[in-house]
């Protein structure tokens, strides 16, 4: 069993779409660790609706292969086409960041993925989900590459989310563009 850890956005009807995403996923799956939802201004997108966005985790045993296929599937059964272009509005978009210590491309995927050390709306929340985890490739814990992390001009904030009958996410009382470092 191997660790997997998960980036979810949406930005078309996200309320549906990532409630729906955790649904598949814990039943594929089982317990799911959820980090905070934030919600953020697109990066590289024009014209665009802004994000919501999340970090999962949980126990697996399946394959890289295997992880991202179920992966890209539930994107297209939401919605998204593998031709779509690049920076278009999504239902839902799920990214492979993290199985176990694996530092390689293994099964056409980079690992452990670069928009970890990249953008804010992963290392944010995934900085609060796993603290004391160490990113497999420069081994340093996801809360002190948070903590060193230049956030320029991305902006992002945790808003309320409510799945299943619990609180999973609730905003800052006072909203800011960054957790507390």
């Amino acid at each position: 069993m191997s660790l997997v850890t998960l980036s979810l956005g949406s930005n078309i009807d996200p309320d549906t779409h990532i409630r729906l995403c955790l649904d598949a996923l814990e039943a594929t799956f089982g317990r799911l660790q959820i980090s905070r939802i934030f919600e953020s201004e697109p990066v590289g997108f024009k014209d665009s609706r802004n994000f919501y966005n999340l970090v999962v985790a949980f126990d697996s045993d399946w394959s890289v292969g295997e992880l991202q296929a179920w992966s890209k599937q539930l994107e297209i059964d939401h919605g998204r086409t593998p031709n779509m272009a690049k920076y278009s509005p999504r239902a839902l978009d799920i990214d492979l960041l993290t199985v176990g210590s694996f530092c390689n491309t293994i099964d056409g995927v980079a690992l452990p993925r670069a928009e970890i050390t990249r953008n804010a709306f992963v290392l944010q929340p995934l900085a609060e989900l796993l603290p004391n985890e160490r990113h497999p490739a420069c081994q340093t814990s996801y809360a002190t590459l948070w903590k060193r992390f230049t956030l320029g001009d991305q902006r992002l904030w945790a808003i309320d989310f409510h799945w299943r009958g619990r609180w999973i996410s609730q905003a800052d009382p006072q909203p800011r563009t960054a957790m507390a470092r």
